[in-house]
């Protein structure tokens, strides 16, 4: 299945459906007009406004901004008008979507003739008002529907052509074009549509699956648009009640919490296809295709009323906002799609952008207030791509209405920590920087692969890191991942056993590993602990991973490193994406390094290195290490590779022009099949050198355990101690039951404590800490507390699902 895109605002759809540039004009827009005079026919006026949510309606062609994006909607769509094969006996309307007959071929067919269409009905193109591009679009589209699409043809390959990317985009087409369809081939167009999406709510090639997240919210939309065109009031209703799943009395509700499977969570995870983390594109598609549903209704006899809307404006905040640094959709949360060489973070991170900016428009003034204040400092941090350079019209009005806003203040960044327990990953964000841990387990999937895409996933659920600078916003979306080494990604411990592509046939298809812990607990929303246990696939090696994420610094150990299979182990501490020509300084134990490419060194025994323009990392002692450490190893290599080799789709398959880029990797080798290896580093985002030996030196974060029983740190000058226990035991004082995660803190105002159980095996657990408690100031109704000198903590974790509890105590 292709990545459903599940609707984003109009034509915007999914910024990956067509490997085309139309993604960057398509629907984007408009909260659309008051309820019209009451002798206005309502199918004309919310026609009328689905095209303008496809045009951007009245605006300023001579501004800059706008122009710039005419010319970016006039060239694609009169490139593919000069290719358009008119003639009487073609097979297919584009040479390279031939035969039309396949489904890629036909629904990329459609999306180029909704652009076209697009151009056509918007003032300021070559194509505008065109009658001769007019008639051979309609052409076009009986062609297509004679040899491709139409209800005699059984469904075939992909469902998602057939059942969203086709008729999302005929309809779309048909919008625009709705006063030059003779009416017989309007009918024709609705009739395939209603066979293939007769619904919102079941897959049509496989009755008995519901239809949820981001694939009900798209179809909601066709069905909708399907109605307007049939002036069908009870489809209308059909496609209203589709968002709320009425059909099913509200199971697969698009306006409900989940617990598991698809949907949003009430700790921000969103989860599609059962089990992969996917916020920045199903999630986001979400957002946009019910927000403008919610758009295209308001105000008339089918407008969405649902009180349980909430949960989608809520989801901008908890959902949305922790993921999206600087106007980049985070990749850990992006699943198949970093794979898009044409759909790379800053694009998605526009989409979401756009249909967060979309949904203000209908929200509370509350939300709308906060939403277009987080827009606006997104869009003016991001100097790299600015925003107003990726959308189409439509959006661009609604972002100048924002940006030229003196009374809207642009936000800074969000800091603080976030644990999505719903979907195994951590988001730890400082005034600088944020990072990003991406784990996996029995309930989320260490990577999802099909159709071609993802081909080179292995390894990006096992922990992988990723490092987001505000002076670097390329680092992931200038071609990382057709070019980095996919066997050393950052915060990884991997077996180097050469793998095969995956995902290379029909269909999509995840990978769940057999361990349970993945997770951890979150203080004050300010500190944070994760740990997982690495059960590699196809391999022996076996690891004990965590985490800790403190004010300036993220503490990362390993232990009970096992393997057994003849093969080398590493962890990879750095990766780091130096670009087409850069050469930033590494300096490690105050000695400069050679900085040009194809240099490498062993460093044993290295106590710190900093990498100019990134920061610092350091090396410390850490208890249980063993005899013989694995050794720091150091390379500059430039890399060469293509889009293609990672993603060979059939309609977001990458380009085999090479591209390289220069890398910075930093490794500890644990040998040959080790046993019981183990690891301890300091990431120092943004450091200076100096800032980093100084670390180093005075160690202001000690490592008290890193065994069998417990990994634990303590920062003495924060008053912290934080463990996660994969046994009853003790560590830093603290001794613990049950496997768990802690986080105390000492402050002034008392003492703060989170626990949560992320292997979710528990019940009931108890901790005693080492210093002494008189009272309770606040404690969560699963947390009860025995003051005293040793006081006991009893936390009930059973059906928790990974959060954390917490107490404030002195």
């Amino acid at each position: 299945m292709r990545m459903p895109r599940s609707g984003s605002t109009g034509p915007r759809r999914r910024t990956i459906l067509a490997a085309s540039a139309a993604s960057a004009f398509l629907p984007l827009a408009a909260g659309g007009p008051a309820r019209a005079a009451s002798d206005a026919d309502p199918y004309d006026t919310l026609l009328a406004r689905a095209a303008t949510q496809l045009t951007g309606g009245d605006f300023d062609a001579a501004d800059p901004d706008f122009a710039a994006a005419l010319k970016v909607l006039d060239t694609q769509a009169s490139a593919w008008w000069r290719d358009l094969d008119r003639s009487a006996g073609r097979t297919a309307l584009w040479a390279d979507l031939s035969p039309a007959k396949e489904p890629g071929n036909f629904g990329q067919s459609y999306t180029r003739l909704r652009t076209i269409a697009t151009a056509l009905a918007t003032p300021g193109t070559s194509l505008s008002d065109s009658a001769e591009a007019a008639a051979a679009l309609l052409e076009a589209l009986r062609f297509l529907h004679a040899d491709a699409y139409n209800t005699g043809r059984p469904e075939s390959g992909n469902w998602w052509f057939w059942e969203i990317g086709a008729p999302r985009a005929l309809m779309d087409t048909c919008v625009l074009l709705r006063e030059k369809i003779p009416a017989a081939d309007l009918t024709k167009y609705v009739s395939t549509v209603a066979k293939f999406v007769p619904d919102p709510d079941r897959r049509t090639n496989a009755p008995t699956l519901s239809e949820t997240g981001a694939n009900r919210a798209d179809k909601a939309v066709i069905v909708a648009l399907r109605g307007l065109l049939a002036r069908d009031a009870d489809t209308l209703a059909l496609a209203r009640d589709g968002l709320s799943d009425v059909r099913d009395k509200g199971r697969n509700s698009l306006f409900t919490y989940v617990t598991s499977g698809d949907g949003f969570y009430e700790d921000g995870s969103f989860v599609q296809h059962g089990s992969v983390a996917y916020t920045g594109t199903y999630g986001s598609v979400l957002l946009g295709s019910a927000g403008q549903l919610i758009a295209l209704l308001a105000d008339s006899d089918w407008a969405v009323t649902d009180p349980k809307t909430s949960v989608l404006y809520e989801a901008v905040d908890r959902t949305f906002s922790p993921v999206v640094f600087d106007g980049l959709m985070m990749d850990a949360l992006r699943g198949r799609a970093t794979s898009r060489e044409k759909a790379p973070d800053h694009k998605d991170g526009a989409a979401a952008l756009t249909n967060i900016l979309q949904l203000a428009d209908g929200a509370p003034a509350a939300y709308a207030a906060r939403w277009r204040a987080l827009a606006k400092g997104w869009i003016r941090r991001n100097t790299s791509h600015p925003y107003l350079g990726l959308v189409g019209v439509p959006a661009i009005a609604r972002a100048k209405s924002v940006v030229d806003d003196s009374s809207i203040p642009a936000t800074d960044r969000l800091t603080g920590h976030f644990a999505f327990a719903g979907m195994d990953r951590s988001v730890h964000r400082r005034p600088g920087w944020a990072l990003t841990l991406s784990l996996s387990s029995k309930r989320i999937a260490a990577y999802e692969a099909g159709n071609g895409e993802n081909l080179h996933g292995w390894y990006t659920g096992d922990g992988m890191t990723y490092l987001y600078d505000g002076d670097d916003l390329g680092q992931f979306g200038d071609g990382f991942w057709a070019t980095v080494d996919p066997y050393r990604l950052p915060g990884t411990t991997v077996d180097t056993r050469e793998r095969a592509d995956i995902g290379t046939g029909g269909g999509t298809g995840t990978y769940l590993p057999k361990n349970a812990v993945a997770g951890g607990a979150v203080l004050d929303g300010r500190y944070g602990a994760a740990a997982m246990e690495l059960m590699a696939d196809g391999s022996t090696l076996r690891a004990r991973k965590a985490w800790f994420f403190l004010d300036n610094a993220v503490v990362a150990l390993g232990t009970g490193i096992t393997a057994s299979d003849g093969r080398s182990i590493e962890t990879v501490v750095e990766n780091r994406n130096l670009h087409e020509s850069g050469t930033p300084r590494l300096t490690v134990d105050g000695h400069r390094q050679p900085s040009h490419p194809d240099w490498s060194a062993t460093l044993p025994g290295a106590d710190w290195a900093h990498l100019e323009g990134t920061g610092g990392y350091v090396f410390p002692d850490h208890p249980d290490r063993p005899a013989h450490p694995a050794r720091l190893h150091a390379l500059r290599e430039e890399r060469t590779g293509t889009w293609r080799a990672v993603n060979t789709g059939a309609d977001t398959g990458g380009s085999t022009t090479p591209l390289t880029r220069r890398y910075l990797t930093l490794w500890l080798d644990h040998g040959v099949s080790p046993a019981a290896s183990s690891y301890a580093y300091v990431l120092l985002p943004g450091a200076s050198a100096a800032a980093t030996a100084v670390w180093s030196l005075s160690r202001p974060v000690r490592i008290v355990a890193n065994s069998a029983t417990a990994q634990a740190v303590e920062a003495r000058r924060d008053g912290l101690l934080a463990a996660h226990f994969w046994q009853p035991g003790s560590a830093a004082g603290i001794t613990a039951s049950d496997p768990c995660t802690v986080i105390v803190r000492r402050g002034g105002d008392g003492i703060s404590l989170a626990v949560a159980d992320p292997g979710r095996t528990g019940t009931t657990l108890t901790l005693e800490l080492p210093f002494p408690v008189r009272k309770v100031v606040r404690a969560d109704d699963t947390v009860t507390v025995t003051p005293g000198r040793r006081p006991v903590v009893t936390v009930r974790v059973d059906g928790s699902r990974g959060r954390s509890h917490t107490a404030h105590l002195r």
